[in-house]
This record gives C-alpha cells, sequence and structure tokens, in this order.
C-alpha cells in the first residue's frame, strides 16, 4: 500500500520531517507544503535525505515561488496537481 505524506511545517522547529523519512516505505510519496519547503534550501542539513526520495519527492509550486526557492530538485506541483497525486496513491498522510 503506497501513502502520500504531506508534511506543511518548517523542518528546523520540530522532528515530524526526520520521523516521516525514517517511516517512507519504498513506493511512498512526499510533499512538502507551507514553511516545509525550507527544507529545500541548498545548503540546509535537510536537503541531502531529501534528494533521495527522487521522482517521489514533490513541493507545491506556489510555495516555493513565495519563499523564493528554486533548483530544488523536488517536483513542483499546483493544487490541481496535488490532487490528481493524491489519487495516485493508496492514502494521503498529513503531518499536522
Amino acid at each position: 500500500m503506497s501513502t502520500l505524506h504531506v508534511i506543511s511545517r518548517s523542518p528546523f522547529g520540530d522532528n515530524r520531517l526526520a520521523s516521516c523519512l525514517r517511516l517512507l516505505g519504498p513506493h511512498d510519496g512526499l510533499l512538502l507544503c507551507g514553511d516545509a519547503v525550507y527544507a529545500l534550501n541548498p545548503g540546509s542539513v535537510t536537503v541531502a535525505g531529501l534528494n533521495t526520495l527522487g521522482p517521489r519527492l514533490y513541493a507545491l509550486a506556489e510555495d516555493l515561488e513565495a519563499r523564493a526557492i528554486s533548483d530544488t530538485g523536488a517536483t513542483a506541483v499546483d493544487y490541481p496537481a496535488f490532487v490528481e497525486l493524491s489519487l495516485n496513491y493508496d492514502k494521503v498522510n498529513s503531518w499536522l
């Protein structure tokens, strides 16, 4: 069973992202939105672990643009693509 994990909080305020990465299965995806996209900043301590996800790493384009983050290695998706993406997984888990 595949899961799309959605994280919206900054990875520098708590350990949600680290916990999620430990639990991520081989068929799971990860979508970063809101302040979680800060994890994609080049040179951040979190970006190395995220780059191992390859095509299973997504970020909301609107949030990347709002925070002036580019060249992330994540697939940027808009809201309609996010909805479509969620349909490609068996379940969606939001890390609140």
